[in-house]
This record gives structure tokens, C-alpha cells and sequence, in this order.
């Protein structure tokens, strides 16, 4: 459902003055959407496998910023991540990847292995959230090059 919102509302979108960017599972949704709108795209410390990943959340869950709110994590959003990965098409436009080691979270090798193609910036340390961000901004202006 989410998915085909995406597409239709940027189907009138001017590609040659899009991209997309996406961080952990938001990411792995950038790759699907630069695939699909044919844009340039940046990952950062993206999900590659979150169908595989996320099956062993099915069931009932509680928030991460809020434990007293509780969703039910359903088997056929699997099967929807499944719907979405590109991981075996070839990239449609320049990619980035901005991949810290440190992510305690996903594996920094994984993102690099799944980014063949990408301009790759593999940050020593590091976290999950990439911090420090900012200091990556001149590196993602200059490759988005949008303006």
C-alpha cells in the first residue's frame, strides 16, 4: 500500500532533478525508489535484507520510543519487503553509500557487498544513526549534483 503511494506520487516527479535518500530500512526503500523513478539514490547504513532480518519480529511488539505502545508485526509484511528488493538488478542510476563499521546494528560489510556498483564511503567507527552526518553533506551535494 505504502509502496504504490510512493510511485504515484512521484509520478509527475522531474527525474533529472530527483533523488532519493534513506537510512537503515529507509534505505533499503531508497533503492527501491531510485529502481523504480530511475534517480539517483544514497544509502545510508541501509537495511539489505529485511525480509530475512525482520521475520523474527512477527507477532505482537511494543515501540522503540514509546514501550507502552504496542503494534502487531504481521507475516505478510515479509513477503511485502520480498516485493521490494533489487538486490539482483542492476543499479538504474549512480548510487552512494555512506556505511559506518561501528553500526551495531547492521553489518557494514553486507551494505558494501549489496553496493557493488555505489560509490562507497565507509566511515571507521561510527554508529548506526551516523552521527555525524553533517560532515558527509559537501560529499552527498557534490555526488547528488542537483542543483
Amino acid at each position: 500500500e505504502a509502496a504504490a503511494l510512493i510511485a504515484d506520487g512521484i509520478g509527475s516527479w522531474p527525474r533529472e532533478t530527483m533523488a532519493v535518500i534513506g537510512s537503515s530500512l529507509g534505505g533499503y526503500y531508497a533503492s527501491w525508489v531510485a529502481q523504480l523513478a530511475r534517480c539517483r539514490s544514497v544509502m545510508i547504513n541501509p537495511a539489505v535484507n529485511p525480509a530475512r532480518d525482520l521475520e523474527k519480529y512477527i507477532g505482537e511488539q511494543t515501540s522503540w520510543h514509546n514501550p507502552e505502545e504496542r503494534f502487531f508485526f504481521r507475516r505478510e509484511y515479509i513477503e511485502e519487503l520480498r516485493a521490494l528488493d533489487t538486490r539482483h538488478m542492476t543499479p538504474a542510476a549512480p548510487e552512494m553509500l555512506l556505511a559506518a563499521e561501528g553500526d551495531k546494528v547492521l553489518d557494514w560489510r553486507e551494505m558494501s557487498a549489496r553496493y557493488p556498483h555505489a560509490l562507497q564511503i565507509i566511515q571507521e567507527g561510527g554508529d548506526h544513526a551516523l552521527s555525524n552526518f553533517e560532515e558527509y553533506l559537501p560529499q552527498l551535494d557534490e555526488f547528488l549534483n542537483l542543483a
